[in-house]
């Protein structure tokens, strides 16, 4: 990765190049060579790395589609937040209500009357989508199915998903029951990194419970050894979705398809997509939460240098063989007085490849330094006029 510096100062600049010169060496650029994404037989469709949010792929990604049995990754995303949040445990004991019992569609089995664990009713929803395991959940966390929704919806919106608006906790046909390929794949994301102690769940290959032994619908799970994840989806309006996320490596790819023709077509297209993305792209981790990029002088501070960083991980993905090609600009701040906290903006990085800004993020203090003395503050004030005269 070649990467051109601009700053305020000669010490600066050399500092930086030379450090990033012997972190990434030098190599001559070279043109990467991409074709066009496959085309793919559906309503919509993203394929999204979780780790940088960049989108490799995608058509109609933001239309508002029926997401049928999508709609239940909110559904255990929620549950998931209060298991994190304690508020409910694995091992607590659900009753069955009437209406739990008498959901249609895909089902668990579970019998009105009786009580049924958290866990199992968890493993229900993701593994065999049923769909009484998502309403009796719902009225356990929330006290009733609507007052769960209220709260999807609210989720959806902290999340970011803008172009989605939930009915029920099932996904079952409603007038005013929506999401997109790309807010699912947000909501995939989130449910991978937010909860990632309960992500095996997804795949896992099959779930029995009363007795009754059904297969998780995601096919690839026994196709494609990468992927690990996460739901299918199916109605008549909806026709066939899928979100499926794998990982190759160090780079992982999520991948959203919605109005295919069968339950094979949705397996046939994500696969095309996540082969396409994993084929030519890869993730890059440039810069490491609380990582020092350079020191840069502070005047009238108690310390005459403070530590410049990212507060968390910088990952981007770039085309396979295209790292050479990356080039960072770092633009502090002209002058830096004290007092500083841990923190405070001082800058900026950029981080851009042919043309295109991958990266554009501030750069935070990641040292305190208080206020120097009075003798200390007019002399670095004393020193500041020179440097800024001369300058």
């Amino acid at each position: 990765m070649k990467l051109s510096m601009a700053f305020k100062t000669v010490t600066r600049t050399l500092f930086l190049v030379f450090s990033l010169l012997l972190m990434t060496g030098q190599a001559s650029a070279q043109a990467v060579l991409i074709p066009s994404p496959p085309q793919i037989a559906g309503s919509s469709w993203v394929l999204m790395d979780p780790l940088s949010g960049r989108v490799i792929m995608e058509h109609n990604s933001n239309e508002r589609l029926p997401p049928a049995s999508l709609t239940k990754m909110m559904t255990a995303y929620i549950v998931e937040r209060e298991l994190d949040e304690g508020r409910i445990a694995m091992s607590d004991m659900v009753p069955i209500s009437v209406k739990a019992w008498r959901t249609e569609g895909s089902r668990t089995f579970v019998q009105e009357g009786t009580s049924v664990s958290v866990e199992d009713l968890l493993k229900g929803v993701i593994i065999q989508s049923g769909n009484d395991a998502s309403v009796a959940l719902a009225e356990f966390v929330a006290g009733s199915e609507g007052a769960f929704v209220d709260i999807m919806n609210q989720q959806a919106q902290l999340l970011g998903m803008k172009d989605t608006h939930f009915e029920n906790a099932t996904g079952l046909p409603s007038a005013d029951h929506f999401s997109t390929a790309y807010d699912l794949a947000v909501l995939a994301q989130h449910i991978i990194q937010d909860y990632p102690e309960n992500y095996p769940l997804y795949a896992e290959k099959h779930f029995t419970y009363n007795n009754i032994r059904q297969p998780n619908r995601n096919s690839l799970l026994w196709r494609d050894d990468s992927v690990d994840g996460l739901k299918t989806g199916h109605t008549e309006e909806a026709g066939y979705c899928l979100v499926a996320s794998a990982k190759r490596g160090e780079t992982r790819l999520i991948a959203t398809v919605m109005g295919t023709s069968s339950s094979e077509s949705r397996a046939q297209e994500v696969q095309k997509m996540l082969n396409y993305g994993f084929r030519y792209f890869e993730t890059e981790r440039l810069f490491r939460a609380g990582q020092e990029l350079m020191a840069s002088r502070v005047w009238g501070g108690q310390a005459d240098e403070v530590s410049v960083g990212m507060p968390e991980d910088i990952y981007v993905t770039i085309p396979r063989g295209s790292r050479e090609q990356l080039e960072s600009v770092v633009d502090l701040d002209s002058v830096i007085k004290a007092p500083i906290k841990v923190g405070d903006e001082l800058g900026r990085v950029r981080v851009v490849l042919d043309g295109e800004t991958l990266v554009d993020e501030p750069v935070l203090a990641l040292t305190e330094v208080p206020e120097g003395g009075l003798f200390k503050r007019i002399w670095d004030a004393i020193k500041l006029f020179f440097v800024q005269l001369f300058n």
